[in-house]
């Protein structure tokens, strides 16, 4: 191949790059940061206008995790799904009519089913913009944290048209215009698949578990689970009970703040993840998202509250990045599948546990919240210092056997 040959098609592969990096953000955006998190500045409005309980509202919150356990599941047993157009087109068009349809109804089960279905599409859309993405960055895989950045930039834009249409509008027009900015966000999903790069056709062998890796694998995913309920329960909750402490007006500007923090928060620890172990860390991102979670739950002064949105904001997508890639080092078969599953189950649990204390106002929730986040950090530090080794010339991810 000629000099001009070969930097033609190194452009080519830029190119094509840059087009599915985009692509997957836009497309995260739309799933996750409005189709799954949109709830959480438009709850409050709900309570308010539409006679929601606090009960009500976490049943709806949970029926949009168990949703999205499903859809993540749905393409665990037919993965042959994940590389159809035609079923990602169909579920982008459901995640927007399920959005849509919100104010056609001010019964609760059919909130719940509505959410439901959101959670289903959020679920498809994301994993497989996901596995897209990273197909094609094989060569330059730390730039696909610019794409999950796209769920930052989703509740960026969900949580900022909320505050902008203000507390006096109708919860079923802050519905309508998110709807839209799903439509908007995710119209790129219509090609995400045509541009990205096709699934290798060599099948991955097989691997055994090593000894001391199901130990190591086992304490990542409790890890993760309690990740899952401590982090929802903010993600769900957090405009509310600001709006609880008659901090109503700094809310939904909280949670833009989350999105904005989230953006680059990938990238951040990625680039990190070069000088310390992934555990490691997994234990201070889990730390200082106990503390972010955990703050407003102490205290309704509003420079403490934005400095708590702003760390769990650039703490709980990169929280996802930095477990995925220690399962991924572990060598552990399905590992994706399984912490996900996990994740999942977590985020069901999460509502469901504070429940029970929601009578008495939101704030009790998050110190919930962050004590879970506080045992998930000591789960992960167990496995860091018991099952992670990292002697000079060992590869990452090599266990202890004893």
């Amino acid at each position: 191949m000629t000099v001009s040959g070969s930097t033609a098609s190194g452009s080519s592969v830029l190119a094509d790059e840059r087009g599915i990096l985009w692509r997957g953000a836009l497309a995260l955006a739309a799933a996750m940061g409005v189709g799954r998190f949109a709830y959480t500045p438009i709850l409050p409005l709900m309570e308010r206008q539409a006679s929601l309980t606090a009960d009500a509202g976490a049943w709806i919150a949970t029926a949009n995790y168990v949703g999205y356990l499903v859809g993540a599941l749905l393409l665990i047993v037919f993965p042959a799904l994940a590389l159809s157009g035609g079923f990602l087109r169909c579920w982008l068009l459901v995640l927007v009519a399920s959005i849509a349809a919100m104010p056609l109804s001010t019964d609760p089960p059919v909130w719940m089913v509505l959410r439901f279905l959101a959670g289903v599409a959020s679920a498809v859309i994301f994993v497989v913009s996901a596995q897209a993405v990273l197909r094609t960055l094989r060569r330059n895989p730390h730039l696909s944290g610019w794409a999950y950045g796209g769920v930052g930039l989703g509740i960026t834009l969900s949580g900022g048209a909320v505050l902008l249409l203000g507390s006096t509008s109708s919860w079923g027009v802050s519905w309508l215009v998110c709807a839209v900015l799903a439509a908007l966000l995710g119209a790129p999903v219509w090609t995400l698949l045509d541009r990205a790069t096709p699934p290798s056709s060599t099948a991955e062998a097989s691997e055994d578990v090593v000894p001391g890796r199901a130990r190591a694998f086992g304490l990542l995913l409790l890890g993760y689970f309690l990740e899952g309920v401590g982090y929802i329960i903010a993600a769900t909750f957090l405009v509310a009970a600001l709006a609880d402490a008659d901090l109503s007006w700094l809310g939904n500007g909280a949670w833009v703040l989350v999105g904005l923090a989230a953006v680059p928060s990938c990238v951040l620890w990625s680039r990190l993840s070069r000088g310390f172990s992934t555990p490691t860390l997994l234990v201070a991102a889990l730390l200082l998202q106990t503390v972010a979670v955990a703050l407003p739950g102490l205290t309704g002064n509003p420079v403490a509250v934005i400095l708590a949105a702003v760390v769990f904001g650039g703490t709980f997508m990169g929280i996802t990045t930095l477990a995925l890639a220690s399962g991924a080092a572990l060598r552990v078969p399905r590992a994706a599948a399984a912490l996900t599953s996990a994740y999942g189950l977590g985020q069901i649990a999460g509502p469901l546990a504070v429940q029970p204390t929601l009578a008495a106002g939101y704030r009790p929730a998050l110190l919930i919240g962050g004590a879970v986040l506080l045992g998930g950090a000591l789960v992960v530090l167990a496995l860091r210092l018991t099952s992670w080794e990292t002697r000079p010339g060992t590869t990452p991810g090599s266990v202890r056997d004893s």
